[in-house]
């Protein structure tokens, strides 16, 4: 039995009504993947109100962008978001801008399928992501990309972070 019809899971497209839930997941998904990278003081002062605003502005974006919520027995657990290249010399025409999974649900499938949702498949791709995240590392080989060798400093929340470029 799959792990979708044990967990009752449903990915769609974002709603403008989701927004607040999202801001939640979000605030709780940077605790949960940048602690190590980030200050405690930095993460403490994320602002899940603030998260909530910004989803309600890109759940209202155009068709060229894919932001899509995982649900689990109906309670946002994670959310993907791919759309038009941001860099000035892109490496291909849609960017993977973020996938987050709250870590009680790694491992059950529902990160490939919110990627899935996000980017199709062989589509050209690339992301960023930071130097020091292993895990999201080896699940970005296991769907085609690979590194191209280029970094930068991100500034995040008044830090920064090293970030790595992968492309498929």
């Amino acid at each position: 039995m799959s792990a979708d019809a044990l967990l009752n899971v449903t990915v769609r497209p974002v709603r403008d009504v989701d927004a607040e839930a999202l801001g939640r997941v979000h605030a709780k998904c940077w605790h949960e993947t940048y602690d190590h990278l980030i200050s405690t003081a930095v993460l403490e002062a994320v602002s899940p109100r603030r998260l909530a605003e910004l989803w309600t502005h890109w759940a209202s974006q155009g068709e060229e962008y894919r932001m899509s919520a995982a649900l689990v027995d109906g309670e946002i657990v994670g959310f993907v978001g791919s759309g038009p290249a941001r860099d000035e010399n892109p490496p291909a025409e849609r960017e993977l801008y973020f996938i987050y999974l709250l870590d009680a649900w790694h491992g059950t499938g529902i990160g490939q399928r919110l990627f899935d949702a996000a980017v199709a498949t062989d589509e050209a791709c690339y992301l960023w992501v930071a130097e020091d995240n292993p895990r999201a590392h080896r699940f970005y080989v296991r769907n085609g990309f690979t590194l191209d060798g280029t970094s930068q400093q991100e500034p995040f929340l008044g830090e920064t972070i090293e970030e790595v470029r992968f492309v498929r």
